[in-house]
């Protein structure tokens, strides 16, 4: 539900679930969610949020800090470090260069081109990663592709299609292969049983376990590379 009264960076959703309301911050968003029972009303709800802006405050300022590309931003990229670096012309091609990103052409469109390079490089090796997995696993992928899910890393569709956050190449590659394994694992088993479980193992090669922990603790941090605000 939402409205003209409602504070722009807050969330109002109604769970048919929820007993009470409760209000959470979103670590990759920074935007509010106040979650409300299918019938309590509105403006109490809202009254009670207002009065817990303190303790939203407190949140924000923990959330991870955003981290725009742009010249002299480093960002990870598949395990390799790289510096953007503001070169001279009119190219809007981004050349890769040793551990430079050479970025020239219209300063204002600097973020977008640097995110579509690494969306491009993410969904070739998440291409390939899966690809290797299926042969290991003895099922097919109908394709692959990308997104930017905020809740989640990874999903396998019934139909075959595997889609990830392109911003897991931007995590340590054994934490972004981790998440392929988990992903190929549901072609043979839709479910999270321990067949399915040991079946990620299998593929992966190792305990997954850390790799989850790995995403738990910084996988919010990942939300705000790219962005200004």
């Amino acid at each position: 539900m939402t409205g003209s009264a409602l504070p722009a960076d807050l969330d109002v959703v109604r769970n048919p679930r929820a007993r009470r309301c409760t209000l959470s911050l979103d670590s990759a968003t920074g935007r509010a969610r106040l979650v409300l029972p299918p019938r309590a009303a509105l403006k109490p709800a809202l009254v009670w949020a207002a009065g817990k802006a303190a303790w939203l405050a407190e949140q924000r300022a923990r959330l991870p800090v955003a981290r725009p590309f742009g010249a002299g931003t480093v960002v990870t990229v598949a395990d390799e470090v790289l510096t953007i670096v503001r070169d001279e012309g009119t190219r809007r091609a981004l050349i890769h260069d040793g551990d430079r990103l050479l970025v020239a052409g219209p300063e204002d469109t600097i973020g977008r081109r640097v995110e579509a390079w690494i969306k491009r490089r993410a969904l070739d090796l998440l291409t390939i990663e899966t690809a290797e997995y299926a042969t290991l696993a003895g099922v097919t992928v109908a394709s692959v592709a990308i997104g930017d899910a905020r809740r989640r890393w990874g999903s396998c569709a019934s139909t075959g299609v595997i889609r990830y956050s392109w911003r897991l190449i931007l995590a340590p590659g054994w934490v972004r292969r981790a998440t392929v394994a988990h992903e190929v694992a549901h072609r043979v088993h839709m479910n999270h049983g321990p067949q399915f479980h040991a079946l990620v193992a299998d593929l992966y090669g190792r305990d997954p376990t850390p790799a989850r922990a790995w995403l738990r603790e910084h996988g919010a941090a990942l939300h705000w590379v790219g962005r200004s605000s």
